[in-house]
């Protein structure tokens, strides 16, 4: 998180939320804030495409150690921060990142 504040973006954690409501309600969340939701979790992709939940953007972190998430994700925030505002989800691993444009219909 401090990579992220660091570069100047607004974080939340939902660790730091009092119970964990679930994924469909913090992805909804996110999306009804205008947020892009950083994951480790596939699931939230699954909501996002299989079940046409509305969202903001993603970013899903893949194998990944601890100290190099925070960076890894700022750099996709830089590259991709126009695509995630328009609705895509964006994979990033060590060696790839993987871009999913916005269902436009979905919008």
């Amino acid at each position: 998180m401090s990579a992220l504040s660091s570069a100047g973006h607004d974080v939340e954690w939902v660790g730091d939320w009092s119970a964990d409501p679930g994924d469909d309600h913090i992805l909804a969340t996110a999306a009804a804030q205008g947020q892009i939701l950083i994951t480790l979790d596939k699931d939230f992709g699954e909501l996002a495409v299989l079940f046409r939940r509305s969202h903001a953007g993603i970013v899903r972190l893949v194998n990944l150690r601890a100290q190099d998430q925070g960076p890894v994700c700022a750099a996709a925030l830089r590259r991709y921060g126009a695509e995630l505002q328009q609705g895509a989800i964006v994979t990033a691993e060590e060696q790839r990142v993987r871009i999913r444009p916005p269902d436009v219909t979905q919008r």
